[in-house]
Order: structure tokens, then C-alpha cells, then sequence
């Protein structure tokens, strides 16, 4: 099989994403890309693991890096694709085709057909994005090669409705733990039960209220939340241990610093252990060619609620956005499906910008 990159980029969407690509399983897509673009003689070609850049070198004042993941979380059913139609709007059905496989392919297109952009373009394909950081093929890449990192602008091809979605939220995941004393169901007042000791742990997630805060012209809305509960021993003993995971998303002015003292004001008088923290993306948007992108696609900025890689540009002082086909909230969903008209919008977008004088 190879990738044709003359195809449009719905059929290119649909290639790719017939060929399975589950996170740690990448390299046969990998491979394709890299033979595809390496057709093109206006592209140096750097492979690192599975991670595939390709950039162009016209000495332009401007260098911009427009990034995407190969990657997907596991196939239910949903490959191969297949076309539909939703409320009378066709779209492609399948795994990857929102997260983001739609995008990879305009971008893939774009590449090749864009031998002479207005800014140089650094593009870049990575791995392991739907797994942990430590696996994650673009900051692989960033402590490998940090000089394909020098940009003026970055943007990420995570689905986005088409729209331009600023910075992203921060997240932070931490356990929240009680303890207590084992003893017999039968003479549960000999024991401390650490689960009914969770019950205030609850009651503050519950009257929680999250903060909606604006930053740079955008509004995120924050969130505190239980995502897991362990605890209990056996049927019939009163259980010891319980641990309530939490998962805070905050906003994008926060430091992760910052973050982890608010969870922990939270849930004073409880232990807590912080498990993983990433910090947000601020939006960047004030930047004047951040600017010139958002007029020349035609969007209205809005806030990008759930973490992306963004936020590894943005740690770098590259102001970076999303912009991609696909509603987000279908994004690992076993409907998952991206209408065609919004793919060939993207493109669009992304070529005028590109090709004109708008970059």
C-alpha cells in the first residue's frame, strides 16, 4: 500500500484511517507517511522512532510548526471506515477520523502540495499521543531534536469543529486517601470503616463549584471531579483503606504549582498524593501572526477546555492553537465520525493562510 497524496484529503482521511494505528502500533502508518513525503523534493525528511517531520527551507522571516497524531485509542468495531450520512450530513465513519486522523491528512495533503508557503512550515506526525507523557513521541522528539522546535507559531490539528480553540486547560490527577481499622462485618463498632470515612471527600466534590476564568480574552471553565473510588477488603470485613481519585482541569493562568495547592485546600484534613500534573497553554492569540491565521480561516477564537500538546509548545514561548475537523466530543467515541464538508474546510482554511499573503 502506499499514501497518495494527490488524493482529496477525505479520501486521504479514509486511507489512513484503514490502516490500524493504535497507540504503540504505529510504525506501519509511520511508514507510509514517511515514504509518501519523501516524494517530495521541497520537503527535508526526518524520521525519530515513529515520529515523522518534514519541513521546508525557503529562508522565510517566519517559520510556523503545524503538528498531529498518528496515533489512536483502541478500535470497538469501527474500522474500517465507512461512509454515512447524520441529519442528512454525509460523513466518514470510523475510529481516528475525529481524533485526529482528518487532520493528518489535510495536513499530509498540504505538505505536499505547498511547495513554496508564505512562512516555512516544520510539520510533524507523532506517536503515543493517546498514551502516557513519558511515550509520547513529540516530546521524545523536543529533548532529541529541540532545534526542530524554533517557531514563531504553532498549530495542532486536534479536532476542533473546524474553529480555533486558544491555549488549553491545565490538568492535575491526585488520590485522596482515609484509613480505618479492619474488623468482622459482624462487630463492625470494633473497626474505623474507611470508606464511610470517605463520605466528606464526596460531599465537598459534590458542592463543589468550578470557576469559569478568563484568560487573554477566552473563558475556561475548571472542573474538580471523582474519576475513580477503590477500597473494601472482602464481604465481610470492615475495610482499612479507601481511595478517591480526583482529576482537577484548570485554567490556563494557573501554574501547576498553583493548582496542586488549591486541591489540597480542598481537601484539607485528608491526605494527598498527586499522581500527574500538566500545565495549561495560555492562547497565544495576542500574537500578531497568531492573529493573521485566525482572520484569514474565519474563526471566532473560543477556549480549548481539555489538554492538548499545545501546551508543550506553549512551555517553549510558542504561542499555539487547535484547529482541525471533528467535534471533540466525539473523539474516542464508538460513533466517532467527522463531517466531510468540514474536512475540505480545514483545508481550506489552512491552504489560503498558507498559500496567500494572510501568513
Amino acid at each position: 500500500m502506499v499514501l497518495d497524496l494527490t488524493a482529496s484529503s477525505v479520501d486521504l482521511t479514509r486511507a489512513i484511517c484503514d490502516v490500524p494505528s493504535v497507540s504503540g502500533a504505529e510504525k506501519p502508518l509511520a511508514d507510509l507517511i514517511e515514504s509518501a513525503v519523501r516524494a517530495f523534493p521541497h520537503l527535508e525528511v526526518i524520521r525519530h522512532g515513529n515520529t515523522v517531520v518534514a519541513r521546508t527551507d525557503l529562508g522565510r522571516p517566519q517559520r510556523v510548526v503545524i503538528a498531529g497524531h498518528i496515533d489512536t485509542v483502541p478500535i470497538n468495531g469501527n474500522v474500517p471506515t465507512r461512509d454515512a450520512e447524520v441529519d442528512g450530513v454525509p460523513v466518514l465513519w470510523g475510529r481516528g477520523t475525529v481524533d485526529m486522523k482528518a487532520g493528518v491528512a489535510v495536513q499530509l495533503k498540504l505538505a505536499a502540495e505547498l511547495s513554496a508557503p508564505a512562512v516555512d512550515v516544520t510539520w510533524m506526525w507523532y506517536d503515543n499521543e493517546e498514551v502516557e507523557a513519558s511515550r509520547n513521541g513529540l516530546a521524545l522528539l523536543a529533548a532529541s531534536r529541540p532545534d526542530l522546535f524554533a517557531a514563531d507559531f504553532a498549530i495542532l490539528g486536534e479536532p476542533s469543529d473546524g474553529e480555533v480553540e486558544g491555549g488549553c486547560n491545565g490538568t492535575l490527577r491526585a488520590i485522596v486517601r482515609t484509613s480505618g481499622v479492619r474488623a468482622h462485618s459482624a462487630r463492625a463498632w470494633i473497626g474505623e470503616n474507611a470508606i464511610h470515612a470517605a463520605a466528606p471527600i464526596l460531599a465537598r466534590l459534590a458542592e463543589y463549584r468550578p470557576r469559569e476564568v478568563g484568560v487573554e480574552g477566552l473563558v475556561y471553565r475548571e472542573g474538580l471531579n471523582a474519576v475513580r473510588i477503590t477500597g473494601g477488603v472482602a464481604g465481610n470485613v470492615i475495610p482499612d483503606a479507601c481511595e478517591v481519585e480526583v482529576n482537577y482541569r484548570f485554567a490556563p493562568s494557573k501554574t501547576a504549582a498553583e493548582a496542586e495547592a488549591h486541591v489540597r485546600a480542598v481537601f484539607t484534613g485528608f491526605p494527598v498524593e498527586i499522581t500527574d500534573s500538566s500545565e495549561g497553554a495560555r492562547p497565544g492569540l495576542d500574537a500578531p501572526i497568531a492573529q493573521r491565521f485566525v482572520a484569514a480561516v474565519g474563526a471566532v477564537p473560543r477556549p480549548k477546555y481539555g489538554w492538548t500538546d499545545v501546551a508543550r509548545f506553549s512551555a517553549l514561548g510558542i504561542p499555539a492553537v487547535n484547529y482541525g475537523p471533528g467535534d471533540p466530543h466525539l473523539a474516542h467515541h464508538d460513533e466517532e465520525r467527522v463531517p466531510l464538508a468540514q474536512i475540505v474546510a480545514v483545508e481550506e482554511g489552512l491552504r489560503a493562510w498558507l498559500g496567500g499573503s494572510g501568513a
